[in-house]
């Protein structure tokens, strides 16, 4: 039987020897594309190539693509397990043409590996075109036989693909196969185009990208019309291996085995083993989102780990798993793609204690969780209710940790539906508080639309690795939303130059800012950002003078600026490495900003640095920096860099050739931004804090240079200040501390005996107080207590003297607290503390009660104490004395 890999490796295979170039798969985490939440499909990483913002030294491409469809526009969450064919991860066999071959190469492709390389039987493969694409129908009869009865017309609701409302877009031709009439869904016809069922199972795509849409919806042709393609192997594998499911093929069964070793239960296709074929899945998707770097929280991609994760968790408990075990499968998630993941090898043990770290965290709430939703259905069937109320749902969201769906899922074992709608509104307001954090996505929409309309220009050539100013010239002013020939007045915009020495944002390093001067102008430079197709746009405010297309422009950046930036750069690279020297290759970036003022470093580990740690990570550092590595950077190929021992930034898409920058012998990253020339310019470095920001996630933040000189001249004068105070030298400060410390625990204990002494004062003065009635003890009693927990200790001190009946009352800021206890004695004659107490808060314009032996209440009006007293002295006189 053929294995999963062997036919991944097959397909590589094949179309290596057709020119195409074998691509890595990407990760997960699309790069630099806000628009998507996770790779969802092969052609992602090539989607700046399709838009034509980006350049391949090669024109054919082949992948085995590692996909997540769970969230936004393709999400088969609520999918998996049930059908044979979902999964939220899955991997996609993809061959690409970027202005190459077209139509029928990519028909010819298609039809001989099936048929020739994978021995399908022609006989059973189905083809649908795009209805209104005569041209594809054509080219299916003529290169490949196939009879005209097995070609279906269909329309472009499902056969004309586009990326997006507008750009490249075409129509497509999916491939089918007749599994047989035993997976027929008994519909009235069971037919391509009108069921779904597992009988007639697409497996795979091919998209024909020849036209570009504009906004009014018309369609130009391409100049170069391009080829994408996709193939699930997981389905292929299953058709191949001539199973019933994917979660039968070897790439799943491995999964699926490891389940029933964990339960102890057996796997059945049927409905009952649902929660094995769900686990299974979001094992692998849970592994591998880990590996690329996304940790769970409650935003983003973050919040989607988390969903699959803690569903994951919830179908092992009907496992009856009551223990973390998600952890234990990342094994089996890795031995299911074996060779093709690398990167989930390599980070295994980072991987299983994130996943445990999770479950554990989930675990504490998921059981009283469970309870409050049974509770909840228990309420809405006596009811004879349909639907779980947007308020119970958004409950279990925000309390227990409950993902939407989590509770779907739940209430949809009793018969029940939720109110989804109704949960978005409830999400959708308590988003409204952290609207600042889509800025980033405006900022980056802002950025395509600029790429487009500087998509004619040449690639920005970047001088700032050795110079700190430039003469180019204006190639685009960009002002008032449009592109302009010139500029004057009050205006700002963005400019682009041919050659630049700033540097735009990137990798976590902030953009430059500075000036640009020609002639009769002067304009102040804010930032920089560099678009897809290489652009540097330079935000600038004209503060004289006019620019006009095509003049000489001298760019100049802020010198001091980018010194301070340079030391943060360059120091972050030794932080990284000391972190990993000292704390083990587990470790990796997670995230960096570096800034002019201070830098901040993400790393993933699971517990808190201690003085210690932090103390020699800093020494560490600062004797590399007295050691004043020389600081070098050199381009070579990215296998090369890879093999000399170069770390790869966390989110990093890189191309053939990259830039390595060295630290001597110490530190080899892969870097694209501006750094020190050598690691005594640093100066310093002072490490501020450490602190958890995630589950796995650490924070460094640190400052440097001028930055740290400054931190420490202010603690220097905190401490001078703190001496003059105190009446000592600041290397006497210490045992001044401790001398005054001393000294108030001292006065402390002899002012709690002071308190002590008066308390029990007062305590004589109100037991004295007490009155009988009928043979009972009564007291009450307005007394001084600043909160409840101060009126019931008073109320113990009195009553470890004598029971009977007390009523306390306190003013408590500008309310009032009540508090009664009645004896058993009282009880027997009809008194009930939770009487009195509500008699007297009502007197204060307050409410409250209890049960009969002891009460609480409050009150409104602290003014009325007097009268809620002698309120509750009538109630105590009528019951025992009349």
């Amino acid at each position: 039987m053929i294995t999963g890999s062997e036919i991944r490796k097959k397909f590589l295979d094949f179309f290596a020897e057709r020119g195409h170039t074998v691509v890595p798969s990407s990760s997960l985490v699309p790069y630099n594309d806000q628009t998507l939440l996770f790779t969802n499909a092969g052609m992602v990483q090539f989607k700046d190539v399709f838009l034509g913002l980006e350049q391949k030294p090669f024109q054919r491409a082949v992948t085995a693509q590692r996909c997540l469809r769970a969230g936004g526009k393709h999400n088969d969450l609520e999918t998996v397990g049930r059908t044979a064919r979902h999964q939220t991860f899955f991997e996609m066999l993809g061959n690409f043409s970027f202005g190459d071959y077209f139509k029928a190469d990519a028909i010819r492709y298609a039809w001989e590996f099936l048929t020739v390389t994978l021995g399908l039987d022609k006989e059973k493969l189905y083809v649908t075109v795009y209805d209104q694409d005569e041209e594809a129908r054509e080219l299916w009869q003529s290169l490949t036989g196939i009879e005209p009865s097995r070609i279906f017309g269909i329309g472009g609701k499902d056969n004309f693909w586009s990326m997006g409302d507008t750009g490249p877009c075409g129509p497509c031709s999916e491939i089918f196969v007749d599994r047989g009439e035993k997976y027929c869904c008994q519909a009235e016809v069971c037919a391509i185009g009108h069921c779904d069922c597992d009988r007639w199972m697409e497996i795979w795509n091919l998209v024909f990208m020849q036209y570009n849409r504009d906004e009014a919806g018309n369609l130009t042709p391409l100049p170069k019309p391009s080829i994408d393609t996709g193939m699930g192997l997981e389905r292929i594998t299953s058709v191949l291996q001539e199973v019933d499911s994917n979660y039968d093929t070897d790439l799943l069964k491995g999964l699926i085995q490891a389940v029933e070793e964990l339960c102890g239960k057996p796997y059945s296709p049927g409905p009952a083993g649902f929660p094995f074929r769900v686990i299974a899945d979001h094992a692998r998707a849970c592994s591998f989102l880990i590996a690329d770097g996304v940790m769970p929280s409650n935003e983003g991609r973050g919040y989607v780990l988390r969903r699959i994760l803690r569903r994951a968790a919830r179908f092992g408990r009907a496992l009856g798993l009551e223990e973390p075990f998600l952890y234990k499968l990342a094994p089996s998630a890795q031995r299911s793609l074996g060779e093709a993941a690398p990167e989930l090898t390599r980070q295994m043990e980072t991987v299983r204690k994130i996943l445990r770290a999770e479950e554990e965290r989930f675990a504490d709430t998921l059981q009283y969780g469970l309870a409050v939703a049974a509770e909840m259905i228990k309420k809405l069937l006596s009811a004879k209710e349909k639907f779980f109320k947007r308020e119970d749902a958004f409950l279990l969201y925000d309390t227990y940790g409950f993902p939407l769906d989590l509770t779907k899922d739940i209430a949809e074992e009793y018969g029940l539906s939720v109110d989804t709608e109704g949960f978005n509104r409830a999400m959708e307001e308590q988003r409204a508080r952290a609207r600042a954090a889509r800025q980033k996505a405006d900022t980056w929409e802002e950025t395509v639309n600029m790429a487009q309309l500087f998509s004619g220009l040449p690639v920005s050539v970047f001088h700032g690795y050795e110079q700190n100013s430039v003469k180019g010239k204006a190639l685009a002013l960009f002002c008032g939303g449009q592109l302009v020939e010139e500029i004057s007045g009050e205006c700002r915009g963005y400019i682009a130059l041919d050659r630049t020495v700033f540097y735009a944002e990137g990798g976590g390093q902030a953009a430059d800012q500075g000036a640009i001067r020609t002639k009769n102008a002067l304009l102040q430079i804010s930032d920089a950002l560099k678009l897809a197709n290489g652009v540097v746009l330079h935000k600038f405010t004209l503060e004289e003078g006019s620019v006009r297309l095509g003049e000489e422009a001298e760019a100049l950046i802020d010198t001091q600026r980018r010194r301070d930036i340079e030391r943060n750069h360059t120091a972050t690279h030794l932080l990284h490495k000391a972190l990993r020297s000292r704390l083990g290759e587990h470790l990796h970036q997670a995230g960096s900003q570096v800034l002019p003022e201070r830098l901040r470093f993400d790393f993933t580990h699971f517990a808190p640095l201690s003085v210690a740690d932090l103390a020699a990570l800093e020494e560490e550092i600062n004797e590399q920096i007295m050691a004043d590595l020389p600081v070098s950077a050199q381009a070579m190929r990215l296998e090369e860099a890879k093999q000399s021992g170069a770390l790869a930034f966390f989110d990093g898409k890189y191309g053939e050739n990259v830039r390595v920058v060295a630290l001597g012998d110490y530190s080899r990253e892969l870097c694209g931004g501006t750094h020190c020339h050598a690691a005594g310019q640093i100066g310093s470095v002072k490490l501020l804090s450490e602190a958890g920001i995630g589950v796995g996630i650490r924070r460094i933040e640190a400052v440097t240079g001028r930055f740290a000189l400054r931190y420490y001249r202010e603690n220097e004068e905190t401490l001078e200040k703190i001496s003059h105070i105190l009446k000592t030298e600041p290397a006497a400060l210490l045992k001044k501390t401790e001398a005054l410390q001393s000294e108030n625990k001292a006065l402390a204990k002899e002012l709690e005996k002071l308190k002590m002494q008066q308390t029990k004062d007062k305590i004589e003065v109100l037991s004295a107080a007490r009155v009988k009635m009928a043979g009972i003890p009564v007291l009450l009693a307005e007394v001084e207590a600043g909160d409840m927990e101060a009126l019931r200790r008073t109320m113990d001190l009195l009553w470890e003297r004598q029971q009977g009946v007390i009523l306390l009352a306190a003013k408590a800021e500008d309310k009032v607290n009540i508090m009664v206890k009645v004896s058993g004695e009282g009880q027997k004659a009809g008194l009930h503390a939770g009487n009195l107490a509500k008699e007297a808060a009502a007197a204060c314009g307050g409410g409250g009660g209890g049960k009969a032996d002891m009460a609480q209440a409050g009150g409104k009006n602290a003014e009325k104490i007097p009268e809620a007293l002698a309120a509750a002295g009538l109630v105590i006189k009528r019951i025992l004395c009349e």
